[in-house]
């Protein structure tokens, strides 16, 4: 199931995008979040999605179109960055399914963030609220405080099919 605008907007606003100067969105799926990114963007502020499923590409240009989909793994993110003549971005929204993910995809995605993101940046990614309370929950909020300086969680998007919050970790 797609992510409720109620969530896109609750998650774009803990990454701050309207402040954003640069914006990447690991995982645009569906396209659910990028729509609220576009619409939050500042005038003058660069943003890419990346996305490795080919048809969520598709459907995401569809969608938004005029947004710089690229086909690739979010552990890229630098490479295309680079190629736009930029070092750093401001923040990062994730819709990828972290839990989901083998320990070494969710180490290299997390490195890749850090990477990417300038001192003080924000990464935001989504989890469904019985998370925490699950092994693989757990593993990758244990791994968000161990490499991010602070992490909050935002209020539960009830109205999202499962409920879901988000984690807001700054670098």
């Amino acid at each position: 199931m797609p992510s409720s605008r109620e969530l896109a907007e609750v998650i774009t606003d803990a990454a701050g995008v309207r402040e954003a100067d640069t914006v990447i969105e690991f995982g645009p799926g569906t396209g659910v979040f990028t729509e609220v990114i576009v619409r939050k963007l500042r005038k003058g502020a660069r943003f890419f999605a990346i996305e490795i499923r080919e048809e969520f590409v598709k459907t995401v240009r569809e969608r938004c179109p005029g947004v710089h989909v690229i086909h690739d793994s979010a552990a890229n993110a630098k490479k295309h960055l680079t190629e736009m003549g930029l070092e750093h971005c401001d923040c990062i929204v994730s819709g990828l399914p972290f839990a989901l993910f083998e320990d070494a995809l969710q180490d290299q995605l997390l490195g890749t963030a850090l990477d990417v993101l300038k001192p003080g940046g924000i990464f935001v990614t989504f989890t469904y609220f019985c998370s925490p309370y699950l092994p693989q929950g757990r593993k990758i909020q244990r791994k968000l405080y161990e490499r991010f300086r602070q992490v909050d969680k935002t209020r539960i998007v009830w109205r999202n099919v499962l409920p879901a919050f988000a984690y807001r970790a700054v670098k």
